[in-house]
């Protein structure tokens, strides 16, 4: 009985949270469309700014408590590959504002194919269609270009929602060749809380509450070359998985 309780409230939080999270969109829509006359990266830029103060407004009515620790490691004028974990996709609205400073989010394509939300979708992300080799290359340039613009770049290397029990999925390589490749600092990232809040084996269920965004100490890459890649990709893995093991 208890269960079948809980269900009912956690979907009815969930149909709270989705008429929210479009709401509060509307709000910022156009002026997210207007900045599309913006060259970059001061588009991005001001499309980061926009969705703090859409996440600011969005969060709370959601029942969220965020919390972001470790901003003090980025320094101005610096961009950084941001390596997070991906449990839901609560993770996005709270990592890419949480970011000090603009950034762009790799993210797939599908996604933005949703009515009005495509546009907003598509103005923070670099979209990628994972089965496309062609989609893959280009986004990978596209985060090159990204960096030496003075942007960050926000990658979940675990490639997809972890629905695993363990802290972390496998790592793919693509964050790490391309931190070595432009000799671009790695910050670990986590976020911990969203897992139990939209789980990504459950539908119409969210669960309010608080989550944490945690930034850990930039891994300099300059001295690296491309064979270094699995040492610094087990590295990265390490240091998220002990961060989060220990939040937990």
């Amino acid at each position: 009985m208890r269960k079948f309780l809980d269900r009912i409230i956690y979907t009815i939080c969930a149909i709270w949270a989705l008429i929210w999270f479009f709401l509060t969109m509307m709000m910022i829509l156009i002026p997210v469309v207007l900045i599309g006359i913006v060259p970059e990266p001061k588009r991005t830029n001001l499309f980061i700014r926009i969705s703090k103060c859409w996440m600011a407004i969005y969060l709370p009515l959601a029942g969220v408590r965020l919390k972001i620790l470790g901003k003090e490691k980025f320094i101005n004028s610096q961009p950084y590959i941001v390596v997070c974990n991906h449990n839901s996709f609560m993770d996005i609205p709270i990592s890419s504002p949480g970011i000090p400073g603009g950034n762009k989010t790799i993210a797939k394509i599908e996604l933005s194919r949703i009515p009005l939300f495509g546009i907003v979708y598509k103005r923070g992300s670099i979209l990628v269609d994972r089965k496309d080799d062609g989609s893959r290359k280009k986004s990978y340039l596209e985060m090159k270009e990204v960096l030496s613009s003075g942007l960050h770049m926000c990658i979940y290397p675990e490639g997809a929602r972890n629905k695993t029990a363990n802290p972390l999925k496998n790592f793919k390589d693509g964050a790490f060749k391309l931190a070595i490749e432009t000799k671009t600092p790695i910050i670990p990232a986590v976020i911990i809380g969203t897992k139990k809040m939209l789980p990504a084996d459950k539908i119409m269920y969210y669960k309010p509450g608080k989550a944490t965004m945690i930034f850990m100490d930039p891994i300099h890459t300059s001295n690296l070359q491309l064979e270094d890649i699995e040492d610094l990709k087990e590295k990265v893995f390490r240091i998220m998985w002990s961060k989060i093991e220990s939040m937990s």
